[in-house]
């Protein structure tokens, strides 16, 4: 495999990554990155690959992700393909090629890629780490989902989590990962047990609305229990919920 363009590494830094700053957390700089060094791992895993187009796609595939999250992947394509520069390191064929790239990376999507670029960035794009998936579900949904108390963006990220990683996943990989193995057994065991997983979401994302000498009594005072009313939540989740909407509405009536 051919090393990088210069030029066009160089123009891919300067000109498109920090578009990124305009996305949120989850979907920055830093995931951008991530899924560029992942992607160039897996190139390696198919024959005849151009690490520029791999470069090229895994620096584009997020980056209408801010203009609209759901048709991102068409739009990112669409960015890339109209982009003039990219006429100068790509022929036709190439362009397209990348731009179907772009458009299969979702893990959503119902057909397998069309290519082994679309297969390699679909591959990389999938999270690796349970801080980071609970702190890109926490992130989107501060965003997106404003009227959301703790304990629904609790359960808002258990039950996405459940569905896109769970036994009954739909995010598909194309690639030997190993860490991608590993996470989807760290997933089945914090999926086990919601209280746990409550616990986890709020020390990832530093949520300290409460005093931490007080959660800590919280938690330890209502350990394995539940809610009467709510078999399946833990007792936890009630005091936390109630404490984190009484702190909003105080920082609403300022």
């Amino acid at each position: 495999m051919k090393p990088f363009n210069s030029d066009l590494k160089d123009y891919i830094e300067q000109q498109i990554l920090p578009i990124y700053e305009n996305n949120d957390s989850g979907h920055g700089i830093e995931h951008v990155q991530y899924v560029v060094k992942r992607s160039l791992k897996f190139a390696s895993q198919f024959p005849n690959i151009n690490l520029d187009m791999v470069y090229v796609i895994a620096s584009f595939h997020d980056i209408a992700h801010h203009i609209d999250k759901d048709n991102h992947e068409i739009l990112s394509a669409k960015l890339f393909y109209e982009n003039e520069k990219m006429k100068d390191f790509f022929d036709d064929k190439q362009r397209k090629t990348i731009k179907e790239a772009i458009e299969d990376h979702r893990a959503s999507l119902e057909y397998e890629p069309r290519s082994d670029y679309g297969k390699i960035i679909s591959s990389a794009d999938r999270t690796t780490s349970i801080d980071s998936v609970l702190q890109r579900t926490h992130s989107y949904t501060t965003k997106h989902y404003l009227d959301l108390d703790l304990y629904q963006m609790i359960e808002r990220s258990y039950n996405y989590i459940l569905k896109k990683y769970g036994n009954n996943d739909y995010a598909k990989n194309y690639c030997c990962d190993d860490e991608y193995e590993q996470f989807k057994k760290d997933v089945e065991t914090i999926l086990k047990d919601k209280w746990k997983f409550a616990k986890k979401y709020l020390e990832v994302n530093r949520i300290t609305d409460l005093k931490e000498k007080a959660k800590i009594f919280a938690i330890n005072a209502h350990m394995g229990q539940i809610r009467k009313s709510e078999p399946d939540k833990p007792m936890i989740i009630h005091p936390i919920s109630v404490v984190w909407a009484a702190k909003t509405k105080k920082r609403e009536d300022r």
